[in-house]
């Protein structure tokens, strides 16, 4: 994709709208003298080159893509005409309906990348609006797969799944962390060494499901088949109700996610 692409971040002066640009300009997707991102109070002093504003219909003008990644909550008050371009939403809850009919546009396309996007480890699972173009896709497709993985799904329903389940990024593996690290430093040890020990458990996870692409059932199915030390743990926390409450907690997200786009 040529790098002449026009990318606008309504919100890019935020974390998430940040780690996006900066993935973007990393890829060499975007040049700095064609990236505009809007921020609200302060002009931020980073991405040298960019245009930045606090007019988000001035960004709009000047960009062939617009993103919004704003808070859900704040989106209402947001006044943008997209006229017609493509506009990316990274926002959770909000129908692409909804979005073609307050910005002007029939080209949308709903994303939920994670916090992961900062390291170029994020999963973002995306959909696009009847109208939009083969070209829009291959956008889409290029901008999160600079941040991670992406892959399109079949319904909207789908996304607000999955933000729950990847949407949340390192939330959950790092309450596991969370309670891991608590229970080793309960037994007596360090907390420096219980933190290091945790970390590196859980890096070293993933990079092996990555590297290997394997099925975290069959690497549990493994350890359960050595009757050792982690099958005692793994069976035990499971009639502890671990299963269920990862369950619960996911059910909780995706309930959750439907009401804001209701809000």
């Amino acid at each position: 994709m040529s790098a002449s692409l026009r990318l606008g971040i309504v919100g890019g002066a935020g974390w998430l709208g940040s780690a996006i640009a900066g993935a973007a300009l990393s890829a060499e997707l975007v040049r700095a003298e064609n990236l505009a991102l809007s921020y609200r109070r302060t002009k931020p002093d980073r991405f040298p080159g960019v245009f930045w504003t606090d007019d988000n219909q001035a960004l709009a003008d000047r960009s062939d893509v617009i993103m919004l990644s704003v808070r859900p909550q704040d989106w209402p008050s947001l006044e943008l005409d997209a006229k017609g371009k493509l506009v990316i939403s990274v926002m959770a809850g909000i129908r692409m309906a909804e979005i073609g009919e307050k910005h002007g546009t029939g080209r949308v396309v709903r994303t939920l990348p994670n916090a992961a996007a900062e390291v170029g480890k994020s999963f973002t699972p995306w959909i696009a609006s009847g109208d939009a173009t083969e070209l829009d896709r291959a956008t889409v497709r290029a901008i999160f797969g600079a941040c991670g993985v992406e892959d399109e799904v079949g319904s909207e329903r789908d996304i607000d799944y999955l933000t729950g389940l990847t949407g949340s990024g390192p939330a959950f593996p790092a309450l596991l962390a969370d309670a891991m690290m608590r229970d080793a430093v309960a037994f007596g040890l360090a907390p420096e060494v219980a933190r290091r020990a945790v970390n590196t458990v859980l890096t070293g996870t993933g990079r092996l499901l990555e590297l290997n692409d394997a099925s975290p059932a069959d690497t549990v199915e493994a350890f359960l088949g050595y009757r050792g030390t982690t099958a005692a743990a793994i069976e035990t926390m499971r009639e502890a109700g671990f299963d269920k409450a990862v369950a619960k907690g996911l059910a909780a997200a995706f309930l959750r996610s439907i009401a804001m786009g209701k809000a």
